[in-house]
């Protein structure tokens, strides 16, 4: 119940105060948001297979992002910023299906 309050909480501040985000940052953010999904979902999974803890879960949340951030920094320093963009959403969207499936198989059992 608390995280769905915390969700709801989250979801009416963000329409209330309209945040922006600031150009320098702008290339991050959808890289950000794919390696919190890919946390989410493994976090699900977790839960679902009864192996979650809640440590593991905000290190995973916290790391992935910081990673997936370095990494587009990295390219765009490198100048191939869309290149490691690209590779970082690919690897992570792939665990994401993969967390996907395991959670379909866990709750329709097929």
């Amino acid at each position: 119940m608390i995280p769905l309050v915390g969700l709801a909480i989250g979801v009416v501040a963000g329409l209330v105060l309209q945040p922006t985000v600031p150009l320098e940052l702008r290339p991050y953010l959808p890289i950000a948001v794919v390696a919190a999904l890919d946390a989410l979902f493994g976090g699900v999974r977790a839960h679902l297979d009864g192996i979650f803890d809640d440590r593991v879960f905000v290190t995973s949340f916290l790391s992935n992002v910081v990673v997936a951030a370095l990494l587009v920094f990295l390219g765009d320093q490198l100048g191939v910023g869309s290149q490691l963009s690209t590779a970082v959403v690919v690897v992570l969207g792939i665990r994401i299906f993969s967390n996907t499936a395991a959670i379909r198989r866990h709750l329709f059992r097929a």
